[in-house]
C-alpha cells in the first residue's frame, strides 16, 4: 500500500454530483420564481376582489407583497450559493426581518381594525407584538454583528498584507 495516498473511491464521482447538484440549485431557482410569479398574480385577483378595500383589502396587499419579498429573497440566496458557493448568513437574516415584520403588521392590523375582542385575545397579541419586535431586534443585531466580523476581518486581511 503507497503511502499518503488516499485509496477511497467515492460512489457518485466529484464531476457527477457537482453537476447534479448546479441542475438542482437551477430547477429549484426556476421553481421559486414560478411561485412568485404565482403568488403575484393571486395578491392582485385579490387586491381588486377584497370587498371593502380600505382596510381590509390594503391590508392583505401589504401582506402578500411582503410574502413575495420573502419569496424573492429565498430566491436571491439560492442564486447567491449557485454563484458563490456558500449560504449567505446575511440573507437569511433579512427574511427573517421581514417575516417578523410581516407578522407584526398583520396582528397589529388585526388588533386595530378587529371588532371587539375578548381581554385573553388581546393580551395574547401583545405577547404576540412583543415576541415578534424582540425577534426583529435580535436579527438586526445580529446582522450588525455579522457584518462588524466581516469589516474586521477584511481589515485584518489587508493589514497582513
Amino acid at each position: 500500500m503507497a503511502k499518503g495516498k488516499d485509496t477511497k473511491k467515492s460512489v457518485i464521482p466529484s464531476l457527477m454530483a457537482d453537476r447534479m447538484e448546479e441542475v438542482f440549485h437551477i430547477v429549484l431557482g426556476v421553481f421559486l420564481f414560478g411561485i412568485a410569479l404565482a403568488a403575484l398574480g393571486f395578491s392582485l385577483v385579490r387586491v381588486f376582489t377584497t370587498a371593502p378595500f380600505f382596510p381590509d383589502g390594503m391590508i392583505q396587499a401589504i401582506n402578500d407583497i411582503l410574502f413575495i419579498i420573502i419569496i424573492l429573497e429565498i430566491l436571491r440566496t439560492v442564486i447567491a450559493r449557485y454563484t458563490d458557493g456558500v449560504f449567505q448568513l446575511q440573507n437569511f437574516l433579512i427574511i427573517g426581518i421581514i417575516a417578523a415584520v410581516r407578522h407584526i403588521l398583520t396582528v397589529g392590523a388585526s388588533m386595530t381594525l378587529g371588532a371587539e375582542k375578548p381581554r385573553e385575545s388581546f393580551d395574547r397579541a401583545v405577547i404576540e407584538l412583543g415576541i415578534s419586535s424582540a425577534i426583529v431586534v435580535a436579527l438586526v443585531f445580529a446582522i450588525f454583528l455579522s457584518r462588524a466580523t466581516d469589516g474586521a476581518l477584511s481589515a485584518k486581511a489587508l493589514k497582513d498584507n
